[in-house]
């Protein structure tokens, strides 16, 4: 039987009888050896071969290379990604998210698209009636026009939602999509049907949290803490595996190669040869509270995807 380490190089010939399982654990261990031999360029953005979500034109994907002791492997920039935050509010103006208060144009009325605050006429109003500078289309001050009404447009007045600012305060730091790593890697070598694949993200804050942040107004502050939940890893056959944590790097020398990831890991192995694309979706819990009121905003980031290459296990016998 003959496999490739990738780069076209004989991995290891195998006479017949020999277990199954163990030319399963010495074909992954091998295949991930040659990967560690590989200059860290290699472990640059995964390009060619990685593709962004539609409509998110930067995304966060790091194929990186296992790596051998004493060496952790890959390096390279940044790469970071910017999944966004924030999100709705109370208030929206032409499909935009708008303060629901503004310390110069006051109170907004989503019914019609304008600020509200008292004012001054030119003369007394009539008796059950205020004047009011209005100020139209989402607070276009060249739209203002003083106006008089029987009673306070809807929202005047309202004290400030503590959910709104909980969604400031998530519009001011980003959530980041996972930076992607797996072995086996297609540009390193191919994988065998039925080996584990493992996979695995990088463990910092910005990709994990907690992060933290607050919004103010009027007096009153919200505090929300992120983090990740889970990242639901799909792994282009229809599968799927969710992992709680980051998972751990694959060592071809630790006390696992040749094995199933001990966290974070597609156990089972590929059932059928082919090129398939792993991508992985984070799931971001975003708790917040303030204003003796709390509650949730739950978030996603999509990472890219990265291709795997997995071939037929094949023995020969003479």
């Amino acid at each position: 039987m003959l496999t490739w380490g990738g780069r076209g190089a004989p991995a290891c010939t195998a006479r017949a009888g020999t277990p199954r399982r163990a030319l399963a654990g010495m074909g992954l261990a091998l295949l991930l050896v040659v990967a560690g031999t590989l200059p860290a360029a290699a472990a640059r953005r995964a390009d060619p071969g990685v593709e962004c979500p539609i409509d998110q034109p930067d995304c966060s994907v790091w194929d990186d290379e296992p790596g051998t002791p004493g060496d952790p492997g890959g390096g390279g920039d940044g790469g970071d990604g910017d999944g966004g935050g924030g999100g709705g509010g109370v208030c929206q103006w032409a499909g935009q998210t708008i303060p629901c208060y503004d310390d110069v144009l006051g109170w907004f009325n989503n019914g019609d698209g304008c600020y509200y605050k008292l004012t001054q006429g030119e003369v007394e109003p009539p008796e059950g009636q205020q004047w009011y500078l209005q100020t139209c289309n989402g607070g276009d001050v060249g739209t203002q026009v003083v106006v008089l009404r029987d009673e306070p447009p809807p929202g005047f007045g309202a004290p400030p939602d503590p959910e709104e600012l909980a969604r400031r305060a998530l519009a001011s730091i980003r959530l980041l999509p996972a930076r992607l790593r797996v072995a086996p890697r297609k540009d390193v070598g191919p994988g065998l049907v039925g080996l584990p694949v493992w996979m695995w993200a990088t463990p910092s804050p910005s990709y994990f949290g907690p992060l933290t942040a607050s919004a103010s107004d009027r007096g009153l502050t919200v505090s929300i803490e992120a983090k990740v939940d889970r990242i639901v890893w799909h792994m282009g056959n229809g599968d799927e595996v969710t992992c709680t944590g980051p998972g751990t790097p694959y060592d071809s020398e630790g006390s696992h190669a040749g094995g199933p990831s001990p966290d974070c890991g597609y156990d089972s192995g590929y059932p059928k040869a082919g090129t398939y694309r792993v991508g992985a979706t984070t799931y971001w819990t975003v708790t917040w509270s303030g204003g003796g009121e709390s509650g949730e905003i739950p978030q996603t980031r999509t990472s890219g995807t990265v291709p795997v290459q997995i071939n037929e296990l094949q023995v020969v016998t003479r």
